[in-house]
């Protein structure tokens, strides 16, 4: 009977810990981790406090940290505040118990060190004081806790709360984080140390490496490592944090209809209006980035105190941004559009004295310290010329890439931006260059700018006409072309902007990251512009912008109501056929992700001399058509299994198909998505093409 007892016991506890682990969040671990390794290369250190079993957690993480946990590399700066028993003795006698950790924080921190403290109940005073201490100095603070909500998550600026009842099973929990986040930091330093990943090496003088930490793939680095130890379950990948500086506004848009004119004077009649309020300035910008999944949003900035200012405030923080305030006094400045049927007819400013800024909070600080990118919207009205925002840009920008918008009325962008996006209008203000808005004149600007600017690179947007990027004085400008897009275009260059610093501070290079922003300005000028701000199940963007990979972008999609359609096939030796395919099948949806089978799977199927071209490169060119947003490579002889992840709304195939029950569509059909066939175009197939060409390479 004991023996059952123990074995019951056994089954009993390994089933907690089979129950709480997919719940870990690896996500917020490897947010962590990222930010980890950025600090310790950087120099910072981190402090890690626990007492008991949680004392061994983090002894154990430091020692991964200043060893190494799997991989050869530099030591880390890792100091386990319970590890020195004559200072925590010490301290304990002469201050009492709850100083133990608190003292050895303001002796050791210092502002950009992060500080982790790991507590299975969260409600040890000492680390409480430590938590205190830590905030006090502009550490950054991370909790490691047991089930929350509790005291030591509420005090710290991000926390990890294990969804478990038991302490052994909390604790085994933070070891496997641990082993996460010491994971997540190898990754981020492997892929820091790699530079541009394959295929993006130095591709020209417009495209100058953004710096160690705006490299390419470093997201998907950090959540492959952090899936893999956490046995492949829980999380979404490692959650990034955005911080918007700049100026605040309220916009407001009164809309109706016009259908006579006044018998006062010729102006129209705007009846049945209705009216719609969003954040203006930098607060919208803010407010676009927060739809954007896979980060997390703060707003640096000065909010009038006013009625004004409160509605501003209630709408950013209904959609999840983070306000830090710098506002002493004042009133907020309004915009007001009348609107009828689409089309603004006056816009009414109901302009205020700048709000009088008082210190920059060290929350701010701490932020713009630990963001994976950074953007200053200015506006002209002081935030961006204030002395301590300036400051703590510049150390930002050692750290992390920093996106400008600037204003004709605003100061210069500080030491080190990565890439300022001026405006046609606001280049011919702020360069001096005269004339008109032809390309030419733009790269002038662009190059104009780049020289009296301490900044890295320079796009001007030119609205419909795309953008122009310049990296140097004498190499040749990069020309994005945008494509026609008929809407309201408010709102269209803060949405470039927010693309932009966010695809740089996901690693990608500064080509890549303003075509995204013209993209996605595009779309959203399409979309209906400011309007589609309040349909939050609508699709913003149409192309992926910030995770990794196909799924992840129908996965958003989805998410926002919108349709996935995909596609699939060999694709060996791409022909008339497969496009015409294609560019329908994506008439029918949102997006449109092409299922390829891999070399291995080809072989099988075509036989041994098949496929003609490798499977990299027919993805490569899959994804060059306008009418694919994503592709993915299945190794399976059908796609089955590939289709069970994409689970796509609409599974199209080819008019050769007509008249028969495609083998898929039971499964397709199993969660609701819809089978069709297109038209195809006769005479086009890969084996007649190999065919006609190995009878003229026989007739020669």
């Amino acid at each position: 009977m004991r023996e059952l007892y123990v074995v019951d016991l056994g089954r009993s506890h390994t089933q907690a810990l089979a129950e709480a682990l997919p719940r870990l969040d690896t996500g917020r671990l490897g947010e962590w981790g990222q930010g980890l390794a950025r600090r310790l290369s950087q120099g910072a250190r981190l402090l890690a406090a626990g007492n008991g079993g949680s004392a061994a957690e983090v002894q154990h993480l430091t020692a991964e940290l200043v060893g190494r946990f799997r991989e050869e590399r530099a030591p880390l700066s890792a100091l386990a505040l319970s590890a020195d028993s004559s200072s925590v003795t010490a301290i304990a006698n002469d201050y009492g118990i709850e100083e133990v950790f608190a003292r050895q924080v303001r002796a050791h921190g210092r502002r950009g060190d992060a500080l982790l403290l790991v507590s299975a109940s969260g409600r040890s005073p000492n680390l409480l004081k430590a938590a205190e201490a830590g905030r006090e100095l502009g550490l950054e603070t991370w909790a490691l806790t047991g089930r929350g909500p509790n005291p030591l998550a509420e005090v710290c600026d991000a926390a990890l709360c294990v969804d478990a009842e038991a302490v052994a099973t909390v604790q085994e929990c933070h070891l496997v984080a641990v082993h996460v986040l010491c994971a997540a930091v190898d990754a981020e330093l492997a892929a820091l140390a790699a530079g541009p990943g394959p295929g993006q090496a130095d591709p020209g003088p417009d495209q100058v490496d953004p710096g160690p930490d705006r490299r390419p793939d470093r997201g998907g680095a950090v959540e492959e490592a952090a899936t893999a130890v956490a046995m492949g379950r829980g999380g979404e990948g490692p959650v990034r944090r955005l911080v918007v500086v700049g100026d605040v506004l309220l916009d407001r848009d009164v809309a109706g209809v016009a259908e006579r004119l006044s018998p006062e004077a010729p102006v129209p009649v705007v009846s049945g209006a209705q009216t719609i309020e969003r954040p203006g300035g930098a607060g919208l910008a803010a407010l676009m980035a927060a739809r954007e999944p896979g980060w997390r949003v703060s707003l640096v900035c000065g909010i009038g105190r006013d009625e004004s200012g409160a509605r501003v405030r209630a709408l950013l923080a209904e959609a999840g941004v983070e306000i830090l305030d710098m506002a002493a006094d004042g009133a907020t400045p309004i915009k007001t559009r009348i609107r009828a049927r689409g089309r603004t007819i006056v816009r009414i400013d109901d302009e205020h004295e700048p709000v009088r800024l008082g210190r920059l909070p060290d929350a701010a600080r701490r932020r713009l310290g630990a963001a994976a990118a950074v953007l200053v919207c200015d506006y002209g009205r002081g935030v961006a010329a204030h002395a301590e925002v300036r400051q703590a840009l510049e150390a930002a920008a050692g750290l992390c890439p920093v996106v400008w918008d600037p204003h004709p009325k605003g100061p210069a962008p500080v030491d080190g931006v990565a890439l300022a996006v001026p405006n046609g209008d606001e280049a011919r203000a702020l360069s001096a260059v005269a004339g008109g808005r032809s390309l030419v004149e733009d790269v002038q600007r662009a190059r104009a700018l780049l020289e009296t600017w301490p900044v890295k690179q320079v796009a001007v947007t030119r609205g419909g006409g795309g953008a122009v990027l310049v990296a140097s004085a004498t190499g040749h400008p990069l020309a994005i072309p945008g494509r026609p897009a008929v809407g309201d275009t408010c709102g269209a260059g803060d949405l470039l902007a927010v693309t932009a610093a966010m695809m740089l501070g996901a690693g990608r290079l500064p080509s890549h990251a303003v075509a995204a922003g013209v993209e996605a300005a595009t779309a959203y000028v399409a979309g209906g512009g400011p309007d589609s701000l309040t349909r939050p199940t609508a699709p913003t963007f149409t192309a992926p912008m910030t995770e990794k990979g196909a799924l992840a972008m129908a996965r958003r999609i989805r998410e926002r109501g919108g349709k996935v359609v995909a596609a699939g096939g060999c694709f060996d030796l791409l022909h008339g056929g497969h496009v015409s395919l294609l560019q329908q099948a994506r008439q029918l949806g949102d997006v449109l992700v092409v299922c390829v089978n891999s070399d291995a799977s080809v072989a099988r199927l075509k036989g041994p001399s098949r496929p003609v071209v490798g499977e990299r490169e027919r993805a490569a060119l899959l994804e060059a058509l306008a009418c694919v947003d994503g592709v993915l490579i299945f190794g399976e002889d059908t796609p089955e299994s590939v289709l069970a992840e994409l689970r796509p709304d609409v599974w199209v195939k080819g008019g050769d198909y007509a008249g028969q029950r495609i083998p898929e569509s039971d499964l397709v059909e199993s969660w609701g998505g819809q089978v069709v066939v297109v038209p195809y175009l006769e005479g086009r197939s890969t084996t007649s093409l190999i065919a006609r060409a190995a009878q003229k390479e026989g007739a020669r």
